[in-house]
């Protein structure tokens, strides 16, 4: 085994609750790792909405996922956290001296003294389209997320879906492709209902084709594919071009080896001390979409407030005989400091 990395933290998952972690940390003086399975930073802000408008971030009226993601990386500079991409943490043993073993996917090692698991739903992935002969297309003609969107313009796409992803598309395409079609299992959509509303109106207008129905088969020509078979409750078929299939299902949460680990687990969700974000493993936290207790709410902000009571538990777990002062980054010339900001000074 090569030589463990040792750090008084590792964070698994770098999505904006386990980015916020790093700066939280970063104030109390404590440096930390950060471990994704994805092979950028940004966790679903970046892989399924970057483009998308969030209006819920305090002071912030409205940002995109890329842009949140992109302000985090800018605010927790000054803590040089290391990153490390495209690999999974596979394995987590406490050791006799009370600190982690943790090894990765890519045969990398960390010796932590406490581990913050920041891993939204888990290793999630998309919740693919089981048809014959699809995978010969995916990420060329078949996408389950939109990277780049410019991409498609002037295209045939078909998008499949009733969440807000497909009908955020939607509406983002509709005057940009070439055509759009909108097919979705019934005629009742999970989105928010002005995405829904405005859905209609397109379709009246004759700006977007609805299908209602599913997807049996692909029609290829050449290596490409060219057209797709829609099938209805009653069994009608009709057949659609498509130069582009962007499939919206949803993601499967999957908690992969962290279900090993020895902690408290509530319906695939990691159950915590709201006092401290701590888990049933003293030095192991959670934060954000990972974990559950009563009044749990999936909020992008929740997250920032676990990691923040979350740093300070380990702060005192870490240094159980110093005493941890709560310093506030408006006054505290040793924050300033760790930050590199010189405020200007009010008599």
């Amino acid at each position: 085994m090569h030589s463990p990395i040792e750090t008084d933290a590792v964070i698994i998952g770098s999505g904006p609750v386990g980015l916020f972690q790093v700066f939280e940390l970063g104030l109390l003086e404590i440096k930390a790792h950060v471990i994704d399975s994805l092979p950028e930073v940004g966790g679903q802000c970046i892989e399924l909405y970057p483009d998308k408008p969030i209006y819920d971030i305090p002071a912030i009226p409205v940002c995109t996922g890329r842009e949140l993601v992109d302000n985090l990386l800018q605010q927790i500079k000054p803590f040089a956290a290391q990153f490390h991409l495209n690999q999974e943490v596979s394995s987590l043993e406490k050791q006799a001296d009370g600190r982690f073993l943790l090894s990765t996917s890519q045969d990398q090692h960390f010796l932590a003294k406490t581990v913050f698991i920041a891993a939204g739903v888990g290793a999630f992935q998309p919740r693919t389209l089981n048809l014959e002969g699809i995978e010969a297309f995916v990420d060329r003609q078949v996408f389950y997320r939109v990277k780049n969107p410019d991409q498609f313009t002037g295209k045939k796409i078909v998008i499949c879906g009733g969440g807000d992803s497909a009908l955020d598309w939607v509406l983002f395409f509709v005057g940009k492709a070439a055509s759009v079609t909108l097919i979705h299992r019934r005629d009742e959509f999970k989105a928010a209902p002005q995405s829904v509303e405005k859905m209609r109106a397109l379709c009246a207008a004759g700006d977007l084709q609805l299908c209602i129905g599913q997807i049996t088969s692909l029609e290829e020509s050449d290596g490409n594919l060219t057209g797709i078979e829609v099938s209805n409750i009653d069994g009608e078929t009709q057949q659609l071009p498509v130069d582009a299939l962007l499939l919206f299902y949803g993601l499967s949460p999957k908690l992969g080896p962290i279900a090993q680990w020895g902690l408290d687990i509530d319906r695939k969700q990691i159950a915590v001390d709201t006092a401290c974000f701590q888990t049933s493993t003293p030095g192991i936290y959670a934060v954000g979409d990972i974990n559950i207790y009563p009044g749990k709410k999936k909020l992008i902000l929740s997250g920032f407030h676990e990691a923040a009571l979350a740093a300070f538990a380990a702060a005192a777990y870490l240094a159980p005989e110093k005493q941890i002062q709560l310093q506030y980054t408006t006054t505290s010339p040793k924050l300033h400091k760790a930050l590199g900001v010189n405020p200007p000074r009010f008599e």
